[in-house]
């Protein structure tokens, strides 16, 4: 009757009764370690991917908030245009009332 490591193959690792790896086992070997470098790799790439993703977010958060302020302090801005354009255009007409009231006298 066949046992198990004589349809499976024979890995000398794990059976005491191995002489020598076979080609099965060398496969199912290399399936195991493939698959656990393969987890390493893309959860580290996960990660990696991650962390920038985080430093994106947090630069275009950053930008956003730079944006809202840049446009409150363009509003103030030109409040104060007008308001000294409104003064310009009052020293103007206080200048002409002096100067009819100098060419009256």
């Amino acid at each position: 009757m066949w046992s198990w490591s004589l349809t499976w193959g024979c890995i000398p690792e794990l059976s005491r009764n191995c002489m020598d790896m076979t080609n099965s086992s060398s496969t199912y070997l290399g399936i195991i370690a493939g698959a656990i470098i393969g987890g390493i790799v893309s959860w580290w790439i996960f990660n990696r991917q991650k962390k920038t993703s985080d430093k994106q977010d947090y630069t275009l958060s950053r930008i956003e908030q730079l944006e809202n302020y840049n446009e409150k302090l363009l509003e103030k801005i030109k409040a104060v245009e007008e308001y000294n354009e409104k003064l310009l255009e009052k020293i103007f007409d206080l200048n002409k009332k002096i100067d009819s009231l100098i060419e009256g006298q």
